[in-house]
């Protein structure tokens, strides 16, 4: 199989949040305790029980005021940082698909997802008493696409806003649509998703620039990610050694000044 895609018309979305409530219900993940906090906008953030959440931006222009929603989840990056830091490889990217996936039997909750992802989508979800933690995302629902079904967000969108298949036709599908939207009297119309980190698994039809959705204009590969796998990790994990070797040498060092009668 060929690497897939999400494809979200944001033009189109109406932000009935359905995409949200699949997401859960197929998931199996609870609902949250929230209040009104004077937006539809609910939960207030994505969390370890909720990996999709429609956002909405006020953008006022002159007199006009519209509202633009974004679908928020795991960007499937081509490049994914997290991948890269993860310690445990508990992060894994299919090659064929390109999905990135958490093994939560694997992870160790150290969090290094959370800080290296420049999208901020992993999240903990950590134990207060016992301080263990899990990180959790959307995974695409790898195991319907490996069953040759749909997401299940794509299939729950009553306004046809989210298409999923072939990367490349979902890339071809949306510069028509980014067409259709220039040509309709929308001129900062854009794709957004094609080239960054090595090409998004969540590509985005939008009607103006990524930032005022709340998207970075140009998200950058952390180049931290790279020396913290290959340099930093491996450094600490030897001086956590060297460390365990002089608390040894100094307990052999005093074991051997004991008097053998009291030893005895």
């Amino acid at each position: 199989m060929s690497r897939v895609a999400m494809l979200i018309d944001e033009s189109i979305c109406m932000a009935c949040r359905g995409c949200q409530v699949a997401c859960k219900q197929w998931n199996d993940l609870p609902a949250e305790e929230t209040t009104q906090r004077g937006t539809y906008e609910n939960p207030p953030d994505r969390s370890a029980v909720t990996w999709q959440l429609v956002r909405f931006r006020e953008h006022v222009q002159g007199d006009s005021v519209q509202w633009l929603f974004l679908t928020e989840g795991c960007f499937h990056c081509g490049n994914p940082a997290c991948v890269e830091v993860c310690p445990t490889g508990a992060l894994k990217q299919d090659p064929d698909l390109g999905i990135v996936t958490v093994e939560t039997d694997l992870c160790n909750g150290c969090g290094y997802c959370t800080q290296f992802c420049p999208f901020g989508i992993p999240r903990l979800d950590t134990d207060v008493l016992t301080g263990e933690g899990k990180a959790f995302k959307c995974t695409m629902c790898q195991d319907r696409v490996s069953n040759g079904l749909t997401p299940a967000c794509v299939k729950t969108c009553p306004a046809g806003a989210m298409d999923f298949g072939d990367r490349e036709a979902m890339l071809a599908k949306g510069h028509a649509r980014v067409e259709e939207l220039k040509q309709a009297g929308f001129p900062n119309a854009n794709l957004y998703g094609e080239h960054e980190m090595g090409g998004l698994g969540r590509l985005y039809v939008l009607k103006e620039r990524p930032s005022l959705y709340g998207l970075p204009e140009n998200p950058q590969y952390p180049v931290m990610a790279n020396l913290w796998q290959g340099l930093l990790q491996p450094l600490g994990a030897l001086a956590f050694g060297a460390a365990a070797v002089g608390v040894l040498g100094f307990w052999v060092i005093a074991r051997r000044n004991i008097p053998m009668e009291e030893v005895e």
